[in-house]
């Protein structure tokens, strides 16, 4: 289907480009012929396609029983072509009559532009015409088809980030990341690598109150989680069941109350992973585990999340696990787990005779008479 469209699309603009060439090539001054052609062509389309986005621009739903947002939106665009739709309107109607005659002016006006004569006008006229109405149903298409779901996923994305802000404040760092990366993929600035299996709704309890899906239910136990009556100790089993399901419930877990969380389990979640799911939540588990970790397991972790991010098989670059995984990296102080080296050159050795208490007699040359100092000064 999709094809088909854009294959009719083509025929349509193909067939006034070649009677714009057909029609050139008759006449004396060809080139002034097709290049005056081409510029009327485009402004023509042109033309038609602003109209057309004037008359696609989609209205702004509201009533009481529409969800409302977190802000309201901008209808300027939408009053502007409501009214000029109305303008232009009225005024065809009103010039309805004078129609022919119009066209014959705009066609004795552009005849010159295709090399002039009588054959000029008509042309010009049906020129101007063809590309206006093809314009004109290029661009209310494409603002119809296309725009609604542009302004839908700028919405969304916008919820979610201030769904995340809100998060941050109260506190919440990872579910706040993981709103913001829904939201860059909502935008289409992050790719969409953590995908779950299919397989893994099944392996999954069902969630209550929450989206559906496998993201639901890792959002409800992540926010239960400082609730549960679980240890650590039985989240790390828990993990160590072997199934996916297990081991993702088992990093909501981790992700919603750092002090369940088991560094060894994350890293290899991180490092082996059964999925692009379930490393994102993974790397969501760690960045709650930043401000916890002593220097040398935080050196774990970025070795771990730094060896994935290079590994051609790892982290793929644009995803929401690279976006994770160098933010972690940033978080991390590097230089703390650096030992740092002594400034300027070491002092030099002292022989032990010089400074051996038996020896005073080789220490009295260093210190200078009083007398000899006050000539010295």
């Amino acid at each position: 289907m999709r094809t088909a469209q854009w294959g009719a699309a083509g025929a349509l603009a193909g067939t006034g480009l070649i009677g714009l060439l057909l029609f050139a090539l008759g006449r004396d001054e060809t080139w002034q012929a097709l290049g005056g052609g081409l510029v009327v062509t485009g402004a023509s389309t042109v033309l038609g396609g602003a109209l057309g986005f004037l008359f696609g621009v989609p209205r702004v739903r509201g009533g009481s029983d529409q969800p409302q947002g977190s802000y309201a939106p901008n209808t300027n665009l939408e009053q502007v072509s409501d009214w000029l739709t109305k303008v232009l309107l009225g005024v065809g109607l009103t010039q309805l009559g004078s129609l022919g005659e119009r066209l014959h002016e705009l066609g004795s006006a552009l005849a010159p532009v295709l090399g002039g004569g009588d054959s000029a006008v008509p042309f010009a006229a049906a020129l101007v015409l063809y590309f206006l109405v093809l314009g004109f149903l290029a661009g209310w298409l494409v603002t119809r088809l296309a725009l609604p779901r542009v302004l839908n996923d700028a919405d969304r994305a916008l919820d979610l980030f201030l769904a995340g802000q809100d998060r941050d404040r109260h506190g919440d760092k990872v579910g706040a990341d993981d709103l913001r990366v829904r939201a860059m993929q909502q935008l289409g600035l992050l790719g969409g690598s953590a995908e779950h299996p299919a397989a893994l709704a099944g392996q999954l309890p069902p969630a209550s109150g929450s989206p559906a899906g496998p993201e639901g239910v890792v959002a409800e136990v992540r926010s239960t989680a400082r609730r549960s009556a679980l240890t650590a100790d039985q989240v790390r089993g828990l993990f160590t069941d072997g199934s996916e399901g297990r081991r993702i419930q088992a990093l909501a877990l981790m992700q919603g109350d750092p002090a369940l969380a088991d560094l060894t389990s994350v890293l290899d979640a991180i490092e082996h992973p059964r999925s692009g799911f379930e490393q994102y939540h993974a790397l969501l588990a760690a960045r709650g585990l930043l401000s916890r970790l002593p220097a040398a397991e935080a050196q774990r972790l970025r070795d771990a999340v730094a060896a994935q991010l290079v590994d051609p098989r790892g982290i793929p670059y644009g995803s929401d696990r690279s976006w994770l995984a160098e933010k972690i990296l940033s978080r991390l102080q590097v230089t703390a787990f650096v030992p740092t080296q002594p400034v300027g050159p070491a002092p030099a050795a002292v022989p032990a005779a010089a400074t051996s208490p038996a020896s005073p007699d080789a220490a009295a040359p260093s210190a200078p008479s009083s007398s000899g100092a006050a000539g010295e000064s």
